[in-house]
């Protein structure tokens, strides 16, 4: 499950929940879509858990389109999920954490002078990264619990700090909303689902699963739970410490909101 919750929780919840904001300017809404994302994710998890219980091997997609379709497919897919697919993911993933790194540094990642820096962090943590699965998959095993326990946990608290410490406002949820229309509404569900994105890379390490067959899709399952639960905690608190409007324009969210928190600490 560690790896489901590790590959989700990325850049997306960290930066998506602006762009949401500002395409869906209205509460109800804005968290109506994220959990309709949630509810399209649970659905590709549950797919997912019947074709990992039908063919319990390591490689994921790319065993499911060769059994299904062929050799070909299979290889075209293989070819794009590495040079095209995964290529771009690793930076838009590495991104955001460059410039929450920064951030807690004391510099601003918007400016455009710290743009080539925010770049520079980005790429030596996607290497660093490399560096450690290739040293061994004990060492990058420890790392991936790790960091996974830290992301989780560090929402969580936000979570409880935020409604606990009363640090919000109420009235947010009662904000007049703005226009919606269905072209945004599909623009924003669109980003939500980056944001879930992740919940299939179980699959990959099929075959290293003790007894795959059963408990493959039960943590399928409750890991896209888990994150579609932790989702919608963390951005009913993003609302309740920040107005809408203020979320909109706020490219770091989780940074302003945990900065609203600790100033009433």
């Amino acid at each position: 499950m560690a790896v489901l919750v590790g590959s989700t929780i990325g850049g997306g919840i960290f930066r998506t929940p602006a762009v949401i904001a500002e395409r869906v300017p209205a509460p109800g809404p804005m968290l109506g879509v994220w959990v309709l994302g949630g509810v399209l994710a649970l659905c590709g998890a549950l797919t997912y858990a019947e074709l990992a219980a039908l063919f319990p091997r390591s490689g994921g997609v790319f065993v499911y389109i060769r059994e299904g379709f062929g050799r070909l497919p299979a290889f075209l897919f293989g070819w794009t999920e590495l040079v095209l697919i995964r290529a771009s993911a690793l930076g838009a993933i590495a991104t955001p954490f460059a410039e929450y790194l920064l951030r807690s540094l004391g510099l601003d990642p918007t400016l455009p002078r710290n743009a080539g820096l925010v770049h520079y962090v980005a790429a030596a943590a996607i290497v660093a990264t490399a560096a450690l699965n290739y040293y061994g998959v004990r060492w990058s095993a420890l790392v991936l619990n790790v960091t996974t326990g830290a992301k989780y946990g560090a929402l969580l608290l936000l979570v409880l700090l935020a409604f606990l410490a009363g640090s919000g406002d109420w009235s947010h949820f009662a904000t007049a909303p703005g226009p919606v229309t269905p072209g945004l509404f599909g623009l924003a569900l669109v980003s939500v689902l980056w944001a879930y994105d992740g919940w299939g890379d179980l699959s990959f390490v099929g075959g290293e699963v003790r007894d795959p067959e059963r408990y493959l899709p039960r943590a399928l399952i409750a890991g896209t739970i888990g994150i579609v639960a932790i989702y919608l905690l963390v951005n009913a608190a993003y609302l309740y410490l920040l107005p809408i409007d203020q979320m909109a324009r706020s490219p770091l969210v989780a940074a302003d909101a945990a900065q609203v928190v600790l100033g009433r600490i």
